[in-house]
């Protein structure tokens, strides 16, 4: 399965599983033998539906529910620093909204994304990013997400990721393709 899930397809945890809570953004361990579904299945992260609540599974922990982990991007030799700000981007739209089956680049969510290069073959990733609501409870979740996938670009060794309100969030930031997805066209 490698997109949104239209039907859901059952899943059961073969082991311990920490995950988080959606909306909220708390951290939960569900065990071994939980049984449930895949909602959403983007990014190489999981939304799963189990008894009445709905859980982001990360994708480290993907064999926990029978999938496969996502496979660590990779740079040619002698990759300069366009290469890897393309890449970021490449990375950026991996990452999801549990709730929404659009990548947070479609979404209008990243601001700025700048690469800095530190030593030889050792770069920093700047990125600024908002939210579609300051209250959000996932954003912690989706900043971490953003990071993670980032600092496993070879020759990354750090990504800050700013999580910003200024200028705030609204529909006119998504692509054409996100609005038409969302019906917000």
């Amino acid at each position: 399965m490698m997109g949104y899930s239209r039907a859901s397809e059952p899943i059961r945890f073969e082991r311990d599983c920490d995950v988080v809570m959606v909306p909220q953004g708390d951290q939960v361990t569900l065990p071994a033998g939980s049984v449930g579904y895949i909602t959403q299945a983007l990014g190489g992260s999981f939304t799963v539906f189990v008894e009445g609540n709905l859980f982001r599974v990360a994708g480290k922990d993907a064999d926990a529910i029978g999938k496969e982990c996502a496979e660590v991007p990779t740079l040619p030799e002698g990759a300069g620093d366009e290469d890897v700000e393309l890449m970021a981007w490449k990375q950026m739209r991996t990452c999801f909204d549990p709730e929404i089956p659009i990548d947070i680049v479609e979404l209008g969510l990243v601001y700025e994304c700048k690469v800095e290069s530190q030593a030889p073959d050792k770069r920093k990733i700047c990125v600024k990013m908002t939210l579609t609501a300051p209250g959000c409870g996932m954003g912690e979740v989706l900043v971490d997400d953003v990071r993670s996938k980032l600092e496993i670009i070879p020759t990354v060794a750090e990504a800050d990721v700013e999580l910003v309100f200024d200028p705030p969030w609204n529909q006119t930031m998504m692509s054409e393709a996100a609005r038409l997805e969302t019906g917000m066209l």
